[in-house]
């Protein structure tokens, strides 16, 4: 691939990316996605795997949806390959951001139930945006393996995730409501009254779900 025209500007911007100065780097990705060229985009894929501010990481993703999905794509999808586990999250972040279905059978069980809180979070997000029609139910079940993993943060984000599926999601919840596990109860508890009253907020429901698992019970009518 050919360097742009502005040769000069383009290897400036390049070479910013990597400044000290956050601030500098922001700028550098702005300018980047502002002026989209294919020639950015692996440095750019490069530098989401190490970028260490979340600001400017976001600022990189968003110069990466600047350009043509069916050139980041394909590379994106690579980066989920990565041992790198901040590669692995921000490549899907920025899927999620692009909305390209052609990446859903890259979002693989092993992601979603990744090791690092991170990556699996971010899996769980795509995952919702890219699933096809009538998949929603099987990526419930996924989800559902993961129900009482990790702080309040890990378990709202599962939460959300499962909540975007919509009804669908009701007879993997009820199983999971009587799992022997009373984590799993209370979130699956706390996830169902989320759904159902999505302004409730999280820690309510939660707190409420630790209440109703301690008296023996699921909660739910009828």
């Amino acid at each position: 691939m050919t360097m742009p025209d502005e040769g000069t500007n383009a290897l400036r911007a390049l070479r910013a990316l990597e400044n000290t100065n956050s601030s500098v780097r922001l700028r550098a990705a702005l300018a980047v996605g502002t002026t989209p060229d294919p020639w950015f985009i692996d440095k750019l894929i490069e530098r989401c795997a190490i970028e260490p501010e979340f600001h400017v990481r976001e600022m990189l993703t968003w110069a990466l949806t600047r350009h043509s999905s069916s050139m980041t794509v394909p590379r994106l999808v690579d980066e989920l390959r990565s041992e790198r586990a901040q590669a692995r999250s921000q490549a899907l972040h920025t899927l999620s951001k692009i909305g390209d279905r052609q990446a859903w059978p890259a979002i693989t069980r092993a992601l979603l139930t990744d090791a690092d809180d991170e990556v699996a979070r971010s899996a769980w997000r795509a995952a919702v945006v890219l699933v096809p029609e009538g998949d929603e139910a099987e990526l419930a079940g996924v989800l559902a393996t993961q129900l009482g993993r990790g702080e309040q943060g890990t378990r709202l984000s599962l939460s959300r995730a499962l909540t975007a599926l919509g009804e669908v999601i009701m007879p993997t919840l009820r199983t999971a409501m009587t799992d022997a596990d009373p984590r799993v109860r209370q979130h699956a508890s706390a996830t169902e009254r989320l759904l159902r009253d999505p302004d409730a907020g999280f820690e309510f429901a939660f707190e409420e779900a630790k209440r109703i698992v301690a008296l023996g019970t699921t909660g739910q009518e009828g």
